[in-house]
């Protein structure tokens, strides 16, 4: 049964007018995605509802302090290099993400042009053409087609069948997935409690 504004009001309070404006895009993602069970379900929300700041961030928000930028990417940003790039979104996406994930050099703009976006955020231009060749769409030229709500739950939706997670959520392994999703366990115990409203809000 697809979800109602109300149930991902409960389960993201934040999320504000988003819930109306999401709602059946989600719906449809995780409809074609096999995400159906509560337990998918649950765990589905509480990684997208924490990547995207309860539905209110679609872009990667790359407004970082010198040193949150040394502590983030240490091998990317020396002191020095911090601090001249400090606050400066485009300039950092840049320097992080270049020659990687299939982007080009620095000089190419590929950190900036493909940095993360959609509810679980799609980053590098080797992610952005897989997640493009998967939904039939030239993420390459458009990359922020996954701006748009119905694309943004779609990637997230996508992503999440692609690396195995409707398996680790019908274990409950919220740990692995978040692992999956994130790198590390950042931002988990927002993630941990999302799940546990979601559960009861769906179960």
């Amino acid at each position: 049964m697809p979800m109602t504004t109300q149930q991902l009001l409960q389960i993201l309070p934040n999320a504000g007018p988003q819930a109306g404006i999401f709602v059946s895009a989600l719906s449809a993602a995780m409809g074609k995605y096999q995400i159906t069970t509560p337990a998918r379900s649950a765990a589905f929300i509480a990684q997208v509802g924490h990547e995207s700041a309860q539905l209110t961030a679609v872009v990667e928000n790359l407004n970082y302090s010198a040193q949150a930028l040394q502590k983030t990417w240490p091998s990317r940003f020396s002191a020095e290099v911090a601090s001249a790039c400090a606050r400066q979104p485009e300039k950092i996406a840049n320097i992080a993400y270049a020659s990687r994930m299939g982007n080009g050099a620095l000089g190419s703009g590929d950190g900036w042009k493909y940095r993360g976006r959609g509810l679980i955020q799609v980053t590098g231009k080797s992610n952005y053409q897989k997640c493009g060749d998967a939904l039939g769409m030239d993420l390459i030229t458009k990359p922020e087609l996954l701006q748009e709500p119905a694309n943004a739950a779609m990637s997230a939706a996508w992503f999440w069948y692609a690396n195995g997670l409707n398996a680790l959520a019908d274990a409950g392994d919220l740990q692995s997935i978040t692992r999956k999703i994130n790198g590390g366990l950042n931002g988990y115990a927002d993630r941990a409690e999302i799940y546990e409203r979601a559960l009861k809000v769906l179960g």
